[in-house]
C-alpha cells in the first residue's frame, strides 16, 4: 500500500480544519446558550504563556498552508492576523481549505528533495520528508489539539469523535 505525501498532509489538513470548524460552530451555539460573547472565547487560553483560541486557529491554518506551499512550491495566500470574530476565523479556515483543495498530488512531486529553511534557524535546514514528519504535522496537530482543549476547558461538550470527524469505516470482507 502506497500512501502519498498529499494524502498524509493536504488531505489530513483539510479534514482536521473541517473538524475544528464544526467544533467552533458548536462553541458558538454553546456561548449563545450560556449567554456570553463568542468573541470572549477568542481570547481564552489554557495558560497565560500559551496562545489564545483565536491565535491557535490562525497558527493551525498557517501551519497547513505553509507546509503545503513549502512542499509543493505553490504560493500560499497571505492572511492578516486580525481575526476578531468567530465569523472571521471561520472565513480564514474556509480560505485555507480553498487553497489546500487547489493543490494536486502531482504538485508534491519531489517534495522530499525540497530544502526547508526558517529565519529563526539560520544556517539550518530540513529536507521535505523530515520537515513534514518532524515539524509540520506535529506543529499543526499541536495547535488543533490546543484549540480543542481550550474549548473543552470552558465546558463545551466534545468527544474524540468531534476531533477525528468522519472516518471511512468499511464493512469487513
Amino acid at each position: 500500500m502506497n500512501v502519498s505525501v498529499y494524502e498524509v498532509s493536504v488531505h489530513q489538513f483539510v479534514l482536521s480544519l473541517q473538524n475544528i470548524k464544526n467544533i467552533l460552530k458548536k462553541a458558538e451555539t454553546y456561548s449563545k446558550g450560556k449567554n456570553f460573547s463568542t468573541e470572549l472565547l477568542l481570547y481564552t487560553r489554557l495558560f497565560p504563556d500559551m496562545f489564545a483560541l483565536g491565535q491557535q486557529i490562525q497558527t493551525a491554518c498557517d501551519a497547513a498552508k505553509f507546509c503545503a506551499s513549502r512542499l509543493s512550491q505553490v504560493s500560499a495566500p497571505k492572511f492578516e492576523d486580525k481575526d476578531e470574530s468567530f465569523d472571521e476565523l471561520l472565513h480564514r479556515i474556509d480560505k485555507t481549505i480553498e487553497y489546500l483543495n487547489s493543490l494536486t498530488a502531482n504538485d508534491f512531486k519531489d517534495f522530499d528533495a525540497r530544502k526547508i529553511k526558517f529565519p529563526w534557524k539560520p544556517g539550518k535546514e530540513l529536507n521535505g520528508k523530515d520537515y513534514l514528519i518532524q515539524f509540520a504535522l506535529p506543529n499543526f496537530y499541536f495547535h488543533i489539539s490546543t484549540a480543542y482543549n481550550i474549548l473543552r476547558s470552558i465546558g463545551l461538550e466534545l468527544g474524540k469523535a468531534d476531533f477525528l470527524g468522519q472516518i471511512n469505516w468499511q464493512t469487513e470482507s
